[in-house]
């Protein structure tokens, strides 16, 4: 596993993390299998794990809250997300700070999520919907600024909102927060514009989410692929948006170098880019753990290929 600094905190992440929001109750989920995986990370080198108090209702913190426990003696980070109070998402440019993150309401979450996973402080907290008109009302702030005091967080960042990845440029350029994540993948390529020049020039960290396209870019779905109620695919892979999205995926397998599978080269695509502090991708599997995590020993794509890549970004604006 190849380590990357985290922004100026100046952790040591591993560039392959762990997102944790299928362990939260998504179709084909299942407990022992989920921890039996994040151990394995561990034993594979990985160190940051991501999670939210809404994957589950704290269901998903809580398994990260045994990982911890089991591995008393490694430096894992956590990172969790506080979710908004009225519970939209995303949150609306019109959206008022006491509609989504008052300064109780963030207290609050903070202190369940300290519960869920049993720990005494969260490395990075996180707001899990961001608009940065919020940047006016800086109550939020002072309430984190007391809450880091205190020592149960240590570090600030932002959920940018799905295909807003300019939402968040005023917050890197205040420098209150440490971090943003935001979805990059081959097909969301538009951080590059400008979200990741500001991060790299005010040194906050970049987490990217959603590699593989919420399961497009592992190339394994059909035009029959179907999910249990309630799974958040059937929103996102709708019958109207599933067609395009495989046609998309047709044109990617074009370009797949032989002896590489499309999950190895969506994340080898987010590697390739040094802003990137760490990537974040799902894996209830252990041989997704180990396929995912050996990308780190393989690391960047040529340069040819990416250049190649760059065609396949994807102007998405909503659903």
């Amino acid at each position: 596993m190849r380590y990357r600094r985290f922004g100026r905190t100046g952790w040591k992440v591993s560039e392959i993390g762990y997102g944790m929001w299928g362990m939260g109750g998504w179709s084909g989920s299942d407990d022992d299998e989920s921890l039996s995986s994040l151990q394995f990370a561990v034993e594979m080198g990985c160190n940051f794990f991501d999670t939210a108090f809404s994957y589950g209702d704290g269901h998903s913190e809580r398994l990260l809250g045994r990982l911890i426990k089991a591995n008393p003696d490694m430096p894992l980070i956590t990172a969790t997300k506080i979710p908004p109070k009225n519970r939209i998402w995303p949150a609306s440019p019109d959206s008022r700070l006491d509609e989504c993150f008052p300064p109780d309401h963030i207290e609050e979450y903070i202190h369940i999520s300290l519960k869920n996973m049993e720990a005494s402080s969260i490395d990075l907290i996180q707001f899990h919907t961001w608009q940065d008109a919020w940047m006016a009302d800086d109550r939020w702030l002072k309430r984190l600024d007391e809450l880091k005091s205190q020592k149960l967080i240590k570090a600030i960042g932002i959920s940018i909102n799905r295909w807003q990845p300019s939402n968040g440029v005023k917050a890197v350029e205040s420098e209150v927060i440490d971090a943003v994540q935001v979805i990059y993948n081959l097909f969301d390529q538009n951080p590059e514009d400008e979200l990741f020049p500001a991060c790299k020039k005010h040194d906050i960290a970049i987490i990217a989410r959603v590699p593989f396209d919420e399961g497009s870019l592992t190339d394994t779905l059909t035009l029959d692929s179907k999910w249990e109620e309630g799974d958040w695919r059937n929103v996102y892979f709708s019958p109207d948006k599933l067609p395009p999205t495989l046609e998309r995926v047709k044109q990617v397998r074009k370009d797949l170098p032989q002896g590489m599978t499309m999950p190895e080269m969506a994340l080898r695509f987010i590697l390739s880019n040094p802003d990137v502090s760490t990537v974040i991708p799902g894996m209830r599997k252990k041989r997704h753990v180990e396929a995912n995590i050996t990308c780190s020993k393989t690391g960047s794509l040529p340069d040819d290929l990416l250049y190649t890549l760059k065609r396949h970004r994807w102007e998405r604006t909503r659903f």
